[in-house]
């Protein structure tokens, strides 16, 4: 066990285990640095031994009977394991829900246009919120909202599934999207559009 210039023990940041004197179980079952079996002893002899080799007696499975303990630099342990749960959620993919925003009198160019840019969102592994906004007299005419939502879905069929079919609240009709499981986002990514076209996109 490392001391400070104080000659105290010296903390480690995060401790999640038992480690050294605050071990006081009369009995453990002690494992090596490198894994070896040494067998069953006092925690004060366990601690002897880790002392001698200017390292750390971590008790690993407080359960077992008797407990096990471990010789092991827990200080550079916890290192390693910050440094992999890092990597990992470096590696996870976060689903984020992109939102396209349509008229019911939308023209053929412009949804396109809204097309291509949820297939891109899609295709990137994000779920899809597509809101189709009613004003003044065209809430007379929400079945136009329904057919273009429906359209909307048909024509991304391939690489997404409907989750929430169109629903009307308010002024609002919305329905979901999400990528189909076994879609490779990079394979089926559309091609680049000039549109500058994202989730806070103005209404057409």
């Amino acid at each position: 066990m490392r001391k400070n210039k104080q000659g105290g023990a010296l903390a480690i940041a995060n401790t999640t285990h038992p480690l050294n004197e605050n071990i006081r179980e009369p009995q453990v079952r002690l494992i090596g640095e490198d894994g070896e079996q040494l067998g069953i002893m006092s925690s004060k002899e366990a601690l002897e031994i880790a002392q001698e080799r200017d390292l750390d007696l971590v008790m690993i499975s407080p359960v077992a009977k008797p407990p096990v303990c471990k010789v092991m630099d827990y200080g550079k342990y916890r290192f390693e394991q910050a440094k992999r749960e890092k990597e990992a959620k470096k590696n996870q993919h976060v689903i984020e829900v992109k939102e396209i925003r349509m008229s019911p009198s939308i023209g053929e160019n412009d949804f396109m246009t809204k097309l291509r840019s949820g297939q891109r969102f899609l295709a990137e592994g994000n779920r899809l919120k597509v809101t189709v906004r009613f004003r003044g007299r065209e809430m007379a005419h929400t079945d136009l909202g329904r057919q273009l939502l429906e359209r909307y879905a048909r024509e991304c069929a391939d690489i997404a599934k409907v989750d929430k079919g169109a629903k009307l609240e308010g002024r609002l009709m919305t329905e979901f999207l999400s990528p189909k499981a076994q879609t490779p986002a990079k394979k089926q990514a559309p091609k680049q559009e000039k549109s500058k076209e994202n989730d806070n996109d103005a209404e057409t």
